[in-house]
């Protein structure tokens, strides 16, 4: 037996590194003993982060522990071990995860323990952390990783141990990314900062339960975020299947046109993309006005200014608003077509799994305001109007590609939680809300400009963005874009009155706004007004969430692929596709506060692409 010791909050708490099976019936001993005191902390460690591509050997230990010992499993030992480690997976009655959709799918795929006999049985202090306060430290929060959480609550000199671990990787000769992997699975800190891992997971747990308590989080929530985590790495074990052939000749087609227009800058006298400043000089140089600036003072030339400047919207359509710069577009081309290579086309092909699929992470609660985030590959970033990298994602054999989207679910939330009469009233009626808000203002004559801007008007009230930015997104004055947002004002007065309610509520609790299923959300000083944005971005992820749970209630679980903003992205077989459809809408319908919260599906091809107009 391997025995490391380390002060914990000024007590000494032991690492047991089993070596025999001797050892391991100790092991046996003492988990029936931490199981009768309470819940038993659990974690493991891999060969990385690629769950489903890599075979054999990613998983190297499985730890348990309670606020004083930890026992480290070396599973790379051999079947006593992954016999022990497996007997006590089954055996414990409550477990706590930091983390828990990591260890729940690495314990599904490697050690044979189903996700759905796992996660009943586990409560995850980092969800229960991101409830508390759901900040990272750069926005002046705690954070959700361990790390900083223990250092906080349990003991300031808690160790650092991915930042240690990463120290002695490089004097191994490894890299961050191969030193999991690689370090010698009897290296004393590794061991050492597994079983610490336990321990401080164990101690953390009650700290957030008394703080949840103290500020009357609901049980519920709790309850509620942990069962979206689950759906969501249902999702994830599950994974799409991948086009090869096709995501091969996209990562080729893309380096092409990456090559093409970083040519074409360079005539512009621009030989690196990736340089503002020579993208600065020479747009100036062909008479183009700069005039925002960094807070550096450098001239700006992001993708906002250079999608004005090349006559596009953010999300790549043409404006018809003047002439389009070539430099700025060859520049934005260039670069979309760099990241998308590297981020979607070759980054499929390199996590796919054996059979052929990716498996994209959901993040149940990845905002501050607890909105959903899909990573490895991040395709929430993509365009809305995307299809060619959506192309490379097909439906399961015999299936088609199914979305099923909220209609307006901002515009819904917002009436709703404002009570703003007139919105509701539109959204009785079945109304396009923008065309309804449109005709308002213009009368039986209104355009399709008319409804863009009242649509931008809509939208800068529930996302906090000012004239200058509603304009930039919609192509429209800044003038015409003041007037709308008067007429707003005009129209629809309660959500001013509830927007200057909330954040008198949220100075009186402390800068934190309590949204209405319950949630924390803290605002930043100089932001107070972002309280219209957090209040609906907030239930509108809730009303995703309980959508969710309706549609495992519905029986459809398993043909769930991904959430993605506000839609769900479902494989139906071929045949079913329209009863499925119908059941997914009735699923994503419901009353909130008086306002339809209504869905619409769409069926495709074979493709994710097939949705927004590939060809298969």
């Amino acid at each position: 037996m391997q025995t490391y010791r380390h002060p914990v909050a000024g007590e000494t708490a032991t690492v047991h590194v089993p070596e025999t099976r001797e050892d391991l019936s100790r092991f046996s001993s003492w988990l029936a003993r931490a199981n009768r005191r309470g819940p038993v902390a659990l974690d493991t460690e891999t060969a990385g982060l690629a769950i489903y591509s890599h075979g054999p050997g990613f998983l190297r230990t499985v730890q348990f522990g309670d606020e004083r010992d930890a026992w480290v499993i070396h599973w790379e030992r051999g079947p006593a071990f992954q016999s022990a480690a497996r007997a006590a997976l089954r055996r414990v009655d409550r477990f706590l995860i930091h983390n828990a959709p990591f260890d729940w799918a690495v314990l599904d795929e490697h050690a044979g323990i189903p996700l759905e006999a796992l996660a009943p049985r586990t409560t995850d202090t980092r969800l229960k952390a991101g409830l508390l306060d759901p900040r990272q430290p750069r926005e002046g929060g705690i954070g959700t990783g361990l790390k900083p959480l223990s250092a906080y609550w349990i003991d300031p000199t808690a160790p650092d141990t991915q930042g240690d671990l990463t120290g002695i990787f490089r004097s191994l000769g490894l890299t961050k990314e191969t030193g999991w992997a690689g370090i010698p699975l009897g290296h004393p800190v590794f061991n050492l900062y597994a079983g610490l891992d336990c321990i401080f997971t164990a101690r953390l747990d009650p700290v957030l339960t008394r703080e949840l308590d103290r500020l009357a989080v609901r049980p519920e929530l709790i309850q509620y975020e942990h069962e979206i985590a689950r759906i969501c790495t249902t999702m994830q074990r599950a994974g799409m299947v991948l086009d090869q052939d096709y995501a091969q000749e996209l990562s080729a087609a893309l380096t092409d046109e990456e090559h093409h227009f970083a040519d074409v800058a360079r005539r512009y006298g621009v030989e690196n993309v990736n340089a503002p400043r020579q993208i600065a000089e020479a747009l100036t140089g062909m008479g183009e006005h700069l005039g925002e600036r960094t807070a550096s003072g450098a001239v700006k030339v992001d993708k906002a200014v250079l999608s004005a400047l090349a006559d596009l919207t953010l999300q790549g359509e043409r404006q018809h608003a003047r002439t389009p710069n070539p430099l700025a577009e060859a520049v934005i081309r260039s670069k979309r077509a760099g990241k998308w290579r590297a981020s979607y086309a070759e980054t499929f092909l390199q996590v796919m799994d054996a059979g052929g699929r990716v498996h994209p992470f959901v993040h149940s609660m990845a905002a501050r305001t607890g909105r959903m985030s899909v990573t490895r590959p991040a395709l929430q970033t993509l365009p809305s109007s995307d299809h060619v990298i959506r192309r490379a994602l097909l439906a399961d054999p015999g299936h088609v590609m199914v979305s099923v989207d909220f209609s307006a679910i901002e515009m819904r939330v917002l009436a709703a939680l404002a009570g703003v009469e007139r919105l509701t009233e539109g959204f009785l009626r079945g109304e396009d809300i923008h065309w309804f808000t449109a005709r308002l203002v213009k009368g039986a004559g209104a355009t399709k400009a008319d409804r863009g801007v009242m649509k931008g008007a809509g939208f800068s009230k529930v996302y906090g963005g000012g004239v200058a930015t509603a304009a930039r997104q919609t192509g429209a004055s800044e003038e015409a874009m003041a007037r709308a947002f008067a007429e707003y004002d005009r129209l629809y007065p309660e959500i001013k009155r509830a927007s200057s309610r909330w954040q008198r509520e949220a100075y009186e609790n402390g800068m934190v706004f309590v949204s209405a299923t319950g949630r924390r959300l803290p605002l930043d000083r100089d932001r107070s007004y972002a309280v219209v944005n957090y209040a609906c971005q907030s239930v509108a992820r809730d009303c995703l969430g309980q959508a969710l749970l309706n549609i495992e209630e519905a029986g459809c679980l398993d043909l769930l692929k991904l959430p993605i903003h506000d839609e769900v992205l479902v494989s139906a077989p071929r045949e079913d596709a329209q009863d499925v459809a119908r059941a997914i809408e009735a699923a994503m319908t419901f009353d909130l506060y008086g306002v339809p919260i209504v869905a619409e599906a769409e069926i495709g091809g074979r493709s994710w692409g097939s949705l927004y107009g590939a060809d298969y």
